[in-house]
């Protein structure tokens, strides 16, 4: 059986951005809502496998655009027609897609099932508030109550899933990346980075206090000198900071002479820990591109060890 629109007056979802970056999704609700009406529609189950993390958006403006992620792709654009739908009806709906789903001629690659919340926003306020956040580098948390239909900014959970009759999604700001280096391999590592979609700042000694610079919980520093006297400075900002990911280049043999050093600088053995020494999930590498490939996968894996 195949699901089609009961509206024949209803416009064609078509894709506006390609991008899961969340705030881009929820600018363009605000600006979605300004120009006639926006639903957002939120993936709050899962059965089975997925390839989206709870509490992702895909954002539907009344006139058919859309962006935002559920799945790998396969289901959007009959998440953003039950979208256009609850719209011309006026009221919030949820539906399944894969394992567990009337709509038999849609299925997910992974195998799995997926339900989505669908609210027809009503209010931009809580949107902003979150936006407002993630600016200020903050966490934030959208609660989504079906029975009043509602959205509201409440106190932080650790993350994103149903708790009592809402569904709370956790919003965590972009990975920012410090790289301080010389030669090739900074500028390979911070121009892949950038490609990647992660904020990035390129710092040399002492450069570390601007306002752009300010290291964070989700501030990964990754120092790539062939000097430790170089180095140590701003590797004695970066294990008293609370940056989630410090990596530094260098041979075992190097590393080792790295944490002598640290150890008669008063560093203890939790401080040791923390760096990633020789940097990055392969090696070694003999050139600036394999390197780049090496520690951008390990942050990233990183982050989500911390940020599940």
């Amino acid at each position: 059986m195949k699901h089609v629109p009961t509206s024949l007056a209803l416009p064609t979802p078509v894709r506006e951005l390609v991008t899961d970056e969340i705030v881009e999704i929820l600018e363009f609700a605000v600006q979605a809502f300004a120009q006639g009406g926006v639903a957002l529609a939120t993936l709050v189950e899962i059965r089975g496998g997925a390839a989206r993390a709870l509490g992702s958006h895909v954002v539907v403006a009344a006139d058919g655009r859309f962006c935002g992620y559920v799945s790998g792709g396969c289901v959007e654009a009959a998440v953003a027609a039950e979208a256009l739908l609850a719209l011309d009806e006026g009221r919030d709906r949820t539906v399944k897609f894969g394992a567990g789903s009337p709509f038999i001629d849609i299925e997910l690659p992974c195998g799995g099932g997926i339900t989505i919340a669908i609210h027809i926003v009503r209010s931009v306020t809580a949107i902003v508030q979150i936006l407002e956040n993630l600016k200020q580098r903050r966490s934030a948390t959208l609660r989504y109550v079906r029975a009043t239909q509602s959205l509201n900014v409440v106190e932080l959970v650790p993350r994103s899933g149903w708790q009592d009759d809402g569904f709370n999604t956790v919003y965590r700001p972009r990975t920012r990346i410090v790289v301080s280096g010389q030669a090739v391999e900074a500028e390979t590592v911070a121009h892949l980075a950038t490609a990647s979609g992660y904020d990035v700042v390129m710092r040399a000694a002492g450069q570390y206090g601007s306002p752009e610079c300010q290291i964070d919980p989700f501030t990964a520093i990754i120092l790539l000198h062939h000097d430790l006297d170089r180095e140590e400075p701003l590797l004695h900002m970066a294990l008293q900071s609370p940056a989630f990911y410090i990596g530094a280049l260098g041979s075992t043999r190097t590393h080792k002479r790295r944490e002598d050093r640290l150890r008669k600088s008063g560093f203890d053995e939790r401080d040791l820990a923390r760096i990633k020494a020789p940097i990055g999930v392969f090696g070694p590498t003999r050139d600036a591109s394999s390197l780049a490939l090496s520690v951008l996968a390990d942050l990233a894996a990183t982050r989500l060890m911390h940020y599940a």
